[in-house]
């Protein structure tokens, strides 16, 4: 996702309907379920599910539906095994994207998966075929920033490797796991953090057409409607609002 899209894409999230709601609220109890399974159900020693437990609370997923799936993850209902698995392809206009899944099925997701492509003028490729253009690195969004360039100085102070403004946001990026020591920096100076994570940057951007850019637009939306889909990844520089 562009650094000067990525708001957008936060706030479209939250503004979804009860029933796509709903889908992001799956897909985070899968997310929860593999990472109890992986670390335990304690966020004091499993940093990773303190990750994802805040990027659920950043999604307005309610703490009993959190707590519901930790306990589902670490007790007797957390049956089914959810295998992560990436696939990687092309957008139009020679776009790279990479999706990120968890599922219980790699022939449903990778024929789902296909298809979005296709339908949507784009083609799966193999594995690493546009891997390469991105680095998994650490993404915090602030907002409602008073003063740019104090905040600039205090994230670089705090370890951020490249800043990205935007109009009504700023987004830091951080080594891939040095986003929630960023966070803890930034909200003790009293700035407002909307979102911290890891996520794959690409290391350069590409521009599409108007026409190519709402086509691409539709295959990524696409893509996240897939139940087995967790994240998409891609390096086109979005100018267009959700």
């Amino acid at each position: 996702m562009s650094g000067h899209s990525k708001w957008h894409n936060i706030q479209a999230k939250k503004g979804k309907t009860d029933a796509a709601r709903g889908k992001i609220f799956t897909k985070i109890g899968r997310e929860i379920a593999v990472c109890v399974k992986q670390g335990g159900s304690d966020p004091n020693v499993n940093s990773k599910l303190k990750d994802i437990i805040t990027k659920a609370k950043q999604n307005n997923m309610p703490n009993d539906n959190i707590e519901r799936s930790i306990k589902k993850a670490a007790g007797e209902l957390g049956s089914v095994n959810y295998e992560a698995i990436t696939y990687e392809g092309y957008g139009v206009g020679g776009s790279a994207v990479i999706v990120e899944c968890l599922t219980d099925n790699k022939n449903r997701t990778a024929g789902d998966v296909r298809h979005a492509f296709d339908k949507h003028g784009g083609s799966m490729g193999s594995n690493g075929c546009v891997s390469y253009l991105f680095k998994r690195k650490g993404s915090v969004i602030v907002v409602d920033v008073k003063d740019t360039e104090t905040l600039m100085l205090d994230a670089i102070e705090a370890g951020a490797i490249d800043v990205f403004e935007d109009e009504d946001s700023v987004e830091i990026i951080t080594e891939a796991n040095e986003h929630g020591k960023m966070q803890e920096a930034l909200e003790k100076k009293g700035y407002n953090v909307v979102s911290a994570e890891t996520a794959l940057i690409p290391d350069l951007y590409v521009d599409l057409s108007e026409e190519q850019e709402g086509k691409f637009q539709r295959m990524v939306d696409a893509l996240e409607d897939l139940d087995d889909v967790q994240e998409v990844y891609h390096n086109v520089n979005l100018k267009e609002e959700e």
